[in-house]
């Protein structure tokens, strides 16, 4: 072995080892229990950013252990042709060209898209290879294959032919800068400073005007009535006697209406209604038969509804325009600054325009009320189960969903019309022309919802709606690990469409990761320009510490502080357990890892060392189960740092090198790395084949490799309460000795001697008979149970009175002399902050926050007090 730990000269070699040897692949149909997880699709022409790597570890990390287990594991990996993303680089690359997708055809343009398309399908999976995923690559998916194609088709008309998609006019989210509608979740509201401008409305046929605040004067122009609240007495007059007002620079006639959306304390209590452009005014408008007057068209300019001065300037300048209108016609009140909310495409960041809109909808309540576990045994797993409510109130009010998209990239409607006008809905053209009796048909111009075919990811890319082998055996998934921000886009959609389609849901758990931030905790975003690419991490750092960065910082419920220095610490952590290794496989001389150890007459470090492994193999396990990566990760630090590569070893020292006979230290060193290793791999897949590898006698525990190695079950009977404690107790006391030579300035050659009292006879015998590895581990003269000198420094240490003493030396009167310095040291130090605080006038004027720090301060040094006091008093 290299004495350098370099994770770059074995990284690549394992992944390439690995996926020659088809270790991932998954057999069906198969006598193993199954497990699968399915990838949650990034775009297939993105690159990964820090949240997909750690989905991506969390995933894999279970993807190993359970096949490690016995499960016939599959972890299905795919991507999704992401129509608004991947539609807008292609266009853009287009337009530097000099040209447009309008201008090249859709045909011609699609060309384009598909070639882009193949050209950055491969980044992915070389991503995804650097960071170790063990995905079946021979079942790799793409939402716009020919069998995910087929399904979403069948998916389509199904719904149809049940009632639940229809095309139909209705309010939309239209989003100018993509030039297509898109559904409430792609909506960011933000808050936005704006303003609130108070016009006033002439009553027709009197002097008596309304005034109507708004945020938006440049939507009056499409008005069509003013409402008020049924209940407001203000307006009562009006709405008795059917009056009329007029719509200030156009002059239409606007009739007031009653209707209990309005919200009397909003403005003057009267609000313009403008159905064509708002969602609440549009169902106003439905229930009082008013007209839709559509003055903003869907690239967000002014139509020639808008009248002549304002026909075809963009909605900012017709705003402007409006206002300055208004303000020489005499009729603006008055402008109030007003901060409020505005709904902006998530994609492209400019605001929406809601539009009324012939499109293709999708009624998606009864399958939402499925969703919300109100079936016997249909009780979707959260973890964190903090996302509950937020789940069941979002499901409990749900919308009909808007299914089609303006764009040309993405799964073609499956609805063809004839020149009388009529649709047809069917699965490929040949059906439409049988189902129309004419073969004069016209496609619907329009694609899906890339949530669409993503709904359908969990059973669609197994096969559905064939009966394949793959669906009967992995459908459907144990578990799905997803960032919490598309819990709706696409977990809640699976969870309908596969109840809907299926009878069951699409996977029993869903784990939401936090957001992966920065250190400070900022979000990561490019203007920050704080983002990073965890692909530099791995060339930096390795994947494996990268990996178990990640896990280990998975808390559920909360987001990540990415941390390179912590980071760093891991990439120590696997330098510590190649440096353990190297020195393990260089003393162990003919000893061997054993499948059939028995602790029965080892020695009492050998039985600590069973112990723990036992006791950590359980925890490790018990954790994986409850996702509680954190926990699984801090169990195996510990015990790979503190236990088995400090303590094992320094323990095995003296026995490996000679100076001490005890049975099978070598099989037992082995045997707990080969089983320490196998318990890791998951974490940290590529140290740990390369470590396990390297291993006499390994071969009985696998022939080839730790990736199908078993995963270790702790032997219940190798967990010994009492040689814990009392191994406990005895490495309390040998670190004890060691702080105190180092506090002494002692070399660890100066004779020193050590006088224990114990408190009961079975602690005494224990102790006594690990006299020999203490001296060796403590560098002492004498391990003794005489009474020591008055010149002693006495201490008690694991539940047991130690002394210790040095020839010519008076260790007890040091050692008060130091303990006397610190305790005058720490009431000076009282004194002063104590006095700090009792001033009134830096209590009052100093930050709130210095304050408490101070005080901390002087609880921390009151108990360093008391503690100094009781040492000395001992």
């Amino acid at each position: 072995m290299d004495k350098t730990f370099d994770p770059s000269s074995y990284e690549s070699k394992w992944q390439r080892w690995w996926s020659e040897r088809g270790l991932f692949r998954a057999e069906a149909p198969t006598e193993k229990p199954p497990f699968c997880i399915m990838i949650p699709p990034p775009n297939v022409t993105g690159r990964l950013h820090m949240g997909h790597a750690l989905q991506s570890t969390l995933q894999d990390l279970l993807t190993r252990w359970r096949r490690m287990q016995g499960y016939e594991v599959l972890w299905l990996p795919g991507t999704d042709h992401a129509g608004i993303a991947t539609q807008l680089m292609v266009e853009r690359q287009v337009e530097a060209e000099g040209t447009s997708r309008t201008e090249l055809g859709r045909e011609a343009f699609l060309e384009r898209m598909w070639r882009w398309t193949e050209e950055h399908h491969g980044n992915i999976r070389e991503q995804l290879d650097q960071l170790g995923a063990s995905c079946d690559w021979s079942r790799e998916r793409f939402t716009l294959d020919e069998g995910l194609s087929r399904a979403v088709a069948e998916a389509f008309v199904r719904l149809h032919s049940e009632g639940l998609v229809y095309r139909g006019e209705y309010m939309v989210n239209w989003s100018p800068g993509l030039d297509t509608a898109i559904s409430d979740l792609e909506v960011e509201m933000l808050e936005v400073h704006g303003h609130l401008w108070h016009i006033a409305y002439p009553i027709e046929g009197g002097d008596e005007t309304v005034v109507v605040a708004t945020t938006r004067p440049e939507t009056m122009l499409g008005d069509t009535a003013l409402a008020v609240h049924p209940d407001d007495e203000r307006y009562r007059h009006l709405l008795d006697a059917d009056a009329v007002a007029v719509l200030p620079l156009v002059g239409r006639r606007l009739p007031f209406v009653a209707d209990e959306a309005v919200d009397p304390a909003f403005g003057t209590g009267v609000v313009k209604v403008t159905p064509a452009h708002d969602p609440t005014d549009f169902e106003i408008g439905r229930r009082h038969d008013l007209p839709a007057v559509q003055v903003i068209d869907r690239h967000g300019r002014m139509t020639e509804e808008a009248g002549e001065a304002f026909h075809g300037l963009d909605r900012a300048e017709a705003r402007e325009k409006v206002v300055a209108a208004l303000q020489e016609l005499g009729a603006l009140v008055k402008v109030e600054d007003h901060v409020h909310n505005v709904g902006h495409c998530q994609r492209s960041g400019v605001p929406i325009e809601p539009l009324i809109s012939t499109q293709w909808f999708c009624d998606v309540s009864a399958m939402a009320a499925r969703a919300l576990d109100g079936e016997e045994g249909r009780r979707l797993a959260l973890v964190p189960e903090s996302w509950r409510k937020t789940w069941e109130h979002w499901l409990g009010n749900i919308r009909p969903w808007c299914v089609s998209r303006q764009l040309w990239w993405g799964h073609r409607i499956p609805a063809w019309y004839t020149d009388d006008g009529r649709c047809v809905v069917a699965r490929d053209e040949d059906e439409a022309r049988r189902l129309a009796g004419t073969d004069d048909l016209e496609r619907d111009p329009d694609v899906l919802d890339t949530w669409f075919s993503s709904g359908l990811w969990p059973f669609s890319t197994l096969g559905w709606p064939e009966e394949t082998d793959d669906l009967a055996t992995f459908y459907p998934t144990q578990v799905l690990i997803t960032g919490f921000d598309i819990l709706f886009f696409w977990v809640a959609r699976m969870v309908m469409m596969g109840l809907h389609f299926t009878d069951r849901l699409p996977f029993a758990t869903v784990h939401l990761t936090g957001l992966v931030r920065d250190a400070e905790g900022r979000k990561m975003s490019k203007t920050r320009g704080n983002t990073v690419d965890p692909l530099d991490l791995v060339a930096d750092y390795g994947a494996d510490a990268l990996r178990f960065t990640l896990a280990a910082l998975d808390v559920p419920g909360r987001d990540i502080p990415l941390d390179t220095e912590r980071m760093a610490g891991y990439r120590a952590f696997g330098n510590k357990i190649w440096n353990a290794a190297r020195f393990v496989l260089s003393r162990a001389g003919d000893g061997r890892v054993r499948t059939d150890l028995d602790p029965t007459g080892l020695e009492a470090p050998e039985r600590w060392l069973l112990s723990r492994l036992a006791r950590t193999e359980r925890e490790v396990d018990a954790r994986l189960e409850s996702y509680r990566f954190d926990e699984a990760c801090r169990a195996l630090y510990g015990f790979f740092w503190g236990e088995l590569c400090d303590w094992s070893i320094e323990l095995a020292k003296p026995a490996l090198s000679g100076e001490a006979a005890r049975p099978a230290v070598a099989d037992v060193l082995l045997t707990v790395l080969e089983r320490s290793l196998r318990l890791l791999h998951p974490v940290m897949p590529f140290l740990t084949e390369e470590l396990w590898q390297r291993l006499p006698g390994r071969e009985a525990v696998h022939p080839e490799t730790v990736v199908l190695a078993p995963y270790p079950e702790a032997h219940e009977e190798w967990i010994d309460d009492d040689v814990e404690v009392a191994m406990a107790s005895f490495m309390e006391i040998v670190g004890w000795v060691r702080q105190r030579r180092a506090e002494l300035g002692l070399s660890p050659r100066e004779p020193m001697a050590l006088h224990l009292e114990c408190e009961d006879s079975r602690s005494a015998a224990f102790l006594a008979d690990q006299e020999s590895l203490a001296r060796s581990l403590a560098h002492l003269e004498t391990w003794s149970f005489d009474a020591p000198p008055p010149s002693a420094s006495r201490d008690r240490v694991g539940g047991v009175v130690v002394a210790l003493s040095i020839a010519g030396r008076d260790l007890a009167a040091e050692e008060r002399r130091r303990l006397e310095g610190e305790l005058a040291e720490v009431l000076g130090r009282i004194e002063k902050s104590a006095a700090l605080l009792a001033n009134e006038a830096f209590v009052s004027k100093a930050p709130a926050e210095v304050v408490e720090r101070n005080r901390r301060a002087l609880s921390e040094l009151e108990s360093r007090r008391d503690s100094l006091r009781a040492a000395l008093e001992g």
